[in-house]
């Protein structure tokens, strides 16, 4: 018998494996993805999901929906769908120092007025812990510290415990004896999420994993390591800010690309009621800014957009964006040169949303045009104007998802006109004056007047 080899490679995005290592995946054509792994010894037995030994037909499985269990955090129970899933597992991700942990542990304080609550930090030590929990006010005797890194000792705390909800801090500093490899290692992260996971459901309780991730952006480890949780959620926005994003990236239990907003404090985070009005509260009635009522999840919200064009003083001239995706900025700055918007090949353009916070959806087009105009024009937007719609190759302004839901949000923060797509005013009955458009050339004309 050919004996086994003592490592072998993985892909960190297929999860595809391979004797020696590849440039390229063959599977998902992934570059420089393969890292070695080494052999889990053959002792290994896999976790089981639950105690069933024979498949049940589908009709027999209760198909009510799954209870939840609320952290009484409003913004953060609506990302998640509701509210914590009964054994449901949650990936929170986010850049070092952006408030995973802060929030996490305020979200402790409110689950251990329901019970018993177990943060596993392999991290941190205890009194670490109690300092942050103590400037926090999240001093709950029910809140339980664990500082292990052992997948099989936090796997039986939790047995014995049977806790609210669980925490592991971090995902990528657990390891389980199932596998040689160290901590943090793609393998590691793969069979302690998948021992966390089949916890969770065998016992019905929920579990928080924090993720750390890498200098592009995305959560470390495995790309399966994704696939495994029930929800992914991406804590996004600049430390040096005052406003945090959730952002929910999966989730099989509610709506994806749902979002919330905090604005951080010394002592926390706090939930933002109103996150258009505190968005906008600063905005400036100079040239270059324009409102735009965009849509987050099933959340309308208004953002400043604001552009600079000013004479370039090199061969090329820059194009630089904050918050929102260089490339569609490039592309409306082509179709505004071609449609008769005027010529950019001189200038500097430099786009930017208010707040820090980071959106990519169509409906911000007509904003980035009307800021970008404005700019170049040195004439301001009206003050009373929210916009949104998007804008094709060909100059036509098309229509975007639930255009009343936006109206009605510029309406009661005080707007009195709205330019809307001509194909979308139909379906709005918001208390607020339209101006449909259907061109851009049309849209420049409302904005200033003819040129």
């Amino acid at each position: 018998m050919a004996k086994k080899p003592a490592s072998f490679f993985s892909c960190t995005e297929c999860g595809s494996q391979s004797p020696k290592w590849l440039g390229r995946c063959p599977d998902c054509n992934a570059w420089n993805s393969f890292i070695q792994e080494e052999t889990a010894p053959p002792s290994t037995q896999p976790f089981a999901l639950s105690s069933a030994t024979a498949p049940t037909p589908i009709d027999a499985v209760s198909a009510d929906s799954a209870p939840r269990i609320s952290t009484n955090l409003a913004n953060l129970d609506r990302v998640l769908g509701g509210g914590l899933v009964i054994g449901g597992v949650t990936l929170v991700g986010g850049e070092p120092g952006v408030g995973k942990s802060t929030l996490l542990l305020q979200a402790c304080e409110e689950l251990a007025k329901q019970g018993r609550v177990l943060y596993v930090s392999g991290e941190e030590s205890p009194r670490q812990l109690a300092m942050r929990a103590k400037r926090l006010g999240t001093t709950n005797p029910n809140i339980h510290v664990y500082t292990e890194t052992s997948v099989e000792r936090i796997v039986a705390e939790i047995e014995k415990m049977r806790p609210v909800a669980a925490i592991i801090d971090s995902i990528q500093t657990v390891h389980t004896a199932a596998n040689s490899s160290t901590p943090g290692s793609v393998g590691q992260v793969r069979d302690s999420a998948g021992a966390l996971m089949s916890t969770a459901k065998r016992l019905s309780i929920p579990i928080f994993l924090i993720g750390h991730i890498t200098k592009e952006g995305t959560i470390a480890g495995p790309k399966s390591l994704e696939h495994i949780v029930d929800t992914v959620l991406y804590f996004e926005g600049d430390k040096f800010q005052n406003y945090r994003v959730i952002r929910a990236y999966k989730n099989r239990f509610g709506p994806v690309n749902e979002v919330a907003i905090y604005q951080m404090h010394d002592d926390g985070l706090e939930e933002v009621p109103n996150p258009s009005a505190a968005l906008i509260s600063q905005r400036s009635s100079a040239a270059g800014s324009a409102i735009v009522a965009a849509l987050e999840g099933t959340r309308p919200l208004l953002i400043e957009v604001q552009a600079l064009v000013s004479t370039t003083h090199f061969p090329s001239p820059r194009r630089m964006t904050i918050g929102i995706d260089a490339n569609r900025v490039a592309l409306l700055l082509a179709v505004l040169e071609r449609k008769g918007g005027g010529s950019f090949v001189t200038h500097d353009v430099y786009v930017n949303l208010a707040g820090g916070l980071q959106i990519d959806e169509p409906a911000l087009d007509l904003g980035i045009v009307a800021a970008v105009l404005s700019s170049q024009r040195n004439t301001p937007v009206a003050f009373d104007i929210a916009i949104f719609g998007e804008v094709g190759l060909l100059g036509e302004v098309r229509s975007v998802s639930q255009p009343d839901l936006r109206a009605r949000e510029a309406a009661a923060l005080g707007f009195r006109r709205l330019i809307v797509p001509r194909s979308n005013a139909t379906e709005i009955h918001a208390d607020i004056e339209l101006i449909p458009v259907a061109r851009i050339e049309e849209f420049a004309g409302v904005l200033f007047g003819p040129s």
